[in-house]
C-alpha cells in the first residue's frame, strides 16, 4: 500500500489566532498582508528601499546642489504643458525661467549661482506659473518648505528660506521609548495664547511648555502644523504639506519649540493629514498638471462630500512617495516623535465610514479602500524604521480589527488608536440621562471595551468636543453659571455638581479606558465655553479662539481646583503606573447605590456617582488581607471638595468566611472618588 501523508495544517496568523471571530474572514486578513508585500517589494525592487523611496523631499522642490553650484526645482507634473518659476528674483517674469520636461512626468530647472546669488535668496518669495488643461495659474510649489500669506492681498506664495545659520539640533538625545506611560496634552499653537491673536510657536515654547510640565504630562500632540489657508479648519484642510505654518512663525521657531519640549522630557505628536487636502486650486495641488487626477482620485470618487474636500489616490506611486516622504521630512528636519493619523476610517473606506460596521465582512469586502490601508501599513512600517520608538496613533472610528497589531500579524501597524466611543459616551449620557439613571455597568462596560494587547488612548474629551456647536464637559455640567459662580466664595449646587463629576469622569476614564490617556489643552481646568475660530460670521474675532490661562491661575476662583485634582490625577497615574496596569478586576457594580468598585495595580478604586447618596460603613473587597488607607480623593478641600472622609483614618480587613476574600468598610460620600492602598 502506499502510504499517504495529510496536507499539513496551515498556521494561522496570529491575528486570527488571537481572535477567533475572524476565522471567516482570514483569507481576506491574509490577502491584505499579501498586497502590503507585494507593494513594499516593487518599491523596495525599483527604489532599494523604503527609506530611499522616502527620500523625495531631497529631490523635489527647490535644492541647492554644491557640484553643480546651484539650484535645482523639481515638479511631477505630467498633464502640464508648460512651466515657469517666477517670483522676487526675476521679477515676476513669466518666461523667464522655464522648467524643462524630464522622464516620468517629471518637470526641472537649474538657477546658476553665478548669475542668481544676489537674487534667489533667503525670504524671496516665488510661485511656479503653470500651463496645463485647465488654464494657466499661479500656483505655489508643491514641495514647498515655507509658504507666507500676504497681509493685504491675503493670497499664498512660497517663500525662499536659507537661512544664514541652519537651526542646530546639536544635543537634542530625547527618545521617546524613555517615558513610562503615555499622559497627551493635545494642543493648539495660534490658539494657546491669552491676547487676542495668533500664538507664536516662541510663545508656546517659553509660556505653555512649562505648564505642561508642571501639569504632569509627558506629551505634546500639535495640531495645525502643515499650512491651511482656512485658519477655522482648525488645520485639517492642508494646503502645504512640507510647510510649518507660518501664521505662528518660522521653521526656525517650530524646531525650537520641540527641542525645549526634548529639554523638558516631552514627546512632540504631529497632528498629521493625509486623509485628504483642500480642493483650493491656488493655494494647494488639486489640479496642480491640470488633471483632476493628478494626486487625487478623478470624478466622485476623489471628493468627500462631508469635509468639503479632496482624496489622495493611494494607488499611485508618486502619491505614495509624497506621502510617504512627508512622513520621512517631519522625522528627520524637525524630530517629531510620531504622528497622530487623522481620518484614518476615511482612508480606509470608501464610503468613509459613514455605515455601521455591524459585520465582518463590512471591514473586510464592502467598501474596503484596500489602497489606502497599504498605505497606511506603508506608512508605520517607515517610520518604525526610521524612528524605533515613533509614537504611531490612529483615529478610527470603525474598530478596524488588527489596527494596533503589527503587519507580520496580519495587523496594520499602529501603536495606539484613539478610544473615540469614550467621548461620545459621556456626551451622550450627559445629554439624555439624568444622574440618576446612570447604569454603573454601562459605565464600567464602555470604558473597558477593548480587546486585549490593543494599544488604547482613553480621553474624556478632545478638541472634537470643544468645537463651535458642541461642549465640553464643563459646559454640559454647568453651562452658564460658570459666567457667575465660580468665585471660591460663592456656593451654587450646579457649579459644586459640575465640579464633582468633571472629576470623577476625568478620572474614571483615565484609569480605566486605556493604556494612555489625552487631554485637550484647557479642559483640565475646566476652560468655558466653545472653540470658535475667527470668521465672518463672529466678526473675525478671536475671542473664543484662545485660552484663558488667568482664570486658572486665579486664586480665588474654582478653576484652580479642577486644575489641581487634574495634576494630583496626572502625578498618581504616573507614580503607581495605573496604564501599564492591564484592563483591572471589577470588585462591585452597585447600581443602586450608584457606586463602582474596582482593584488595579494592585489599588483599589471606589466611586459613587450617587446625586445624595453617601455611604456610611459601605462594605467592598480588597485585594488581600492588610491595613489600608486612602492616598487619592477628589472629595479634599485641595480639590474643591466638602472634606468628608479623615484620610489619616486606616482600615484593617476582615475575612468573609463565606467568600474567602477580604474586606473593609468605609465611608463613601456622595459624587466622590476614592483610592484605597494597603499600607502594611
Amino acid at each position: 500500500m502506499t502510504k499517504t501523508t495529510k496536507p499539513k495544517k496551515k498556521t494561522p496568523l496570529a491575528l486570527v489566532a488571537s481572535d477567533p471571530w475572524l476565522e471567516p474572514v482570514e483569507q481576506e486578513i491574509e490577502n491584505r498582508l499579501d498586497r502590503y508585500k507585494t507593494r513594499l517589494k516593487q518599491i523596495e525592487d525599483e527604489y532599494g528601499s523604503l527609506t530611499k523611496f522616502a527620500d523625495a523631499y531631497n529631490y523635489f522642490g527647490i535644492h541647492y546642489d554644491k557640484k553643480a553650484h546651484g539650484w535645482y526645482y523639481r515638479e511631477w507634473a505630467p498633464e502640464v504643458y508648460g512651466m515657469f518659476l517666477i517670483g522676487e528674483f526675476n521679477d515676476w517674469n513669466h518666461t523667464a525661467n522655464p522648467l524643462q520636461r524630464r522622464e516620468n512626468g517629471i518637470w526641472e530647472l537649474f538657477l546658476d549661482e553665478s548669475t542668481y546669488k544676489d537674487r534667489f535668496v533667503h525670504n524671496s518669495k516665488i510661485k511656479v506659473l503653470v500651463n496645463a488643461p485647465n488654464g494657466w495659474k499661479e500656483r505655489i510649489p508643491v514641495w514647498a518648505t515655507r509658504v507666507v500669506q500676504n497681509d493685504s492681498t491675503k493670497d499664498f506664495s512660497g517663500q525662499l528660506w536659507f537661512p544664514e545659520k541652519p537651526f542646530s539640533w546639536k544635543g537634542d538625545f530625547f527618545k521617546t521609548g524613555n517615558l513610562d506611560q503615555l499622559m497627551i496634552y493635545e494642543t493648539h499653537v495660534g490658539m494657546s495664547t491669552e491676547r487676542l491673536g495668533v500664538g507664536t510657536y516662541l510663545e508656546f515654547a517659553e509660556d505653555i511648555l512649562p505648564r505642561i510640565k508642571d501639569a504632569g504630562y509627558n506629551a505634546i500632540q500639535i495640531m495645525a502644523i502643515a499650512e491651511h489657508p482656512y485658519y477655522g479648519s482648525f488645520g485639517y484642510h492642508v494646503a502645504n504639506f512640507f510647510a510649518p505654518s507660518s501664521r505662528s512663525g518660522t521653521p526656525e521657531e517650530l524646531k525650537y519649540l520641540i527641542k525645549k519640549a526634548h529639554e523638558m522630557g516631552i514627546a512632540v505628536i504631529m497632528d498629521i493629514v493625509h486623509s485628504h487636502t483642500v480642493k483650493n486650486i491656488h493655494e494647494g495641488l488639486n489640479e496642480f498638471d491640470g488633471s483632476d487626477h493628478h494626486y487625487t482620485h478623478p470624478g466622485h470618487r476623489g471628493d468627500h462630500p462631508a469635509w468639503d474636500s479632496k482624496l489622495f489616490d493611494y494607488g499611485k506611486t508618486e502619491v505614495l512617495q509624497f506621502l510617504l516622504s512627508n512622513l520621512k521630512y517631519w522625522l528627520k528636519e524637525y524630530h517629531f516623535d510620531g504622528f497622530r493619523f487623522d481620518g484614518v476610517t476615511s482612508m480606509m473606506y470608501v464610503h468613509h465610514g459613514m455605515l455601521a460596521f455591524d459585520s465582518r465582512e463590512k471591514f473586510f469586502s464592502e467598501g474596503v479602500e484596500w489602497d489606502g490601508i497599504t498605505y497606511l501599513q506603508l506608512a508605520n512600517t517607515l517610520i518604525h524604521r526610521i524612528k524605533k520608538d515613533v509614537i504611531s496613533i490612529a483615529e478610527d472610528v470603525s474598530g478596524m480589527p488588527g489596527l494596533c497589531r503589527p503587519i507580520f500579524e496580519g495587523g496594520i501597524g499602529f501603536d495606539y488608536r484613539l478610544a473615540m466611543g469614550i467621548p461620545d459616551f459621556w456626551i451622550k449620557l450627559l445629554k439624555e440621562k439624568r444622574d440618576e439613571e446612570w447604569n454603573m455597568d454601562e459605565i464600567w462596560n464602555t470604558l473597558t471595551d477593548r480587546m486585549y494587547g490593543v494599544g488604547t488612548i482613553a480621553y474624556a474629551e478632545s478638541h472634537d468636543q470643544a468645537l463651535v456647536g458642541d461642549k465640553t464637559i464643563a459646559f454640559w455640567l454647568m453651562d452658564k453659571e460658570m459666567y457667575f459662580h465660580m468665585h471660591k466664595d460663592d456656593p451654587n449646587f450646579v457649579i459644586e455638581r459640575g465640579l464633582a463629576l468633571h472629576k470623577m469622569i476625568r478620572f474614571i476614564t483615565a484609569t480605566l479606558g486605556g493604556q494612555a490617556y489625552l487631554n485637550f489643552m484647557g479642559n483640565e481646568f475646566g476652560h468655558p465655553e466653545w472653540i470658535d475660530f475667527p470668521r465672518e460670521g463672529n466678526g473675525w474675532s478671536h475671542q473664543y479662539a484662545r485660552r484663558q490661562w488667568s482664570l486658572r491661575d486665579n486664586p480665588d476662583l474654582k478653576y484652580q481646583y479642577f486644575a489641581e485634582w487634574d495634576k494630583a490625577m496626572v502625578k498618581f497615574i504616573s507614580d503607581f503606573q495605573v496604564l501599564n496596569a492591564g484592563i483591572g478586576d471589577l470588585i462591585k457594580s452597585d447600581d443602586w447605590n450608584k457606586t463602582l468598585i474596582f482593584e488595579k495595580a494592585g489599588l483599589t478604586f471606589v466611586f459613587n456617582f450617587h446625586i445624595n447618596q453617601s455611604l456610611p460603613d459601605y462594605e467592598f473587597f480588597v485585594p488581600e488581607a492588610g491595613e489600608y488607607k486612602i492616598i487619592l480623593n477628589s472629595d479634599a478641600q485641595d480639590f474643591g471638595g466638602h472634606d468628608r472622609v479623615d484620610q489619616s483614618v486606616s482600615y484593617i480587613s476582615q475575612l468573609n468566611p463565606e467568600t474567602g476574600r477580604h474586606f473593609i468598610k468605609a465611608y463613601v460620600p456622595n459624587r466622590t472618588a476614592l483610592v484605597f492602598d494597603m499600607v502594611k
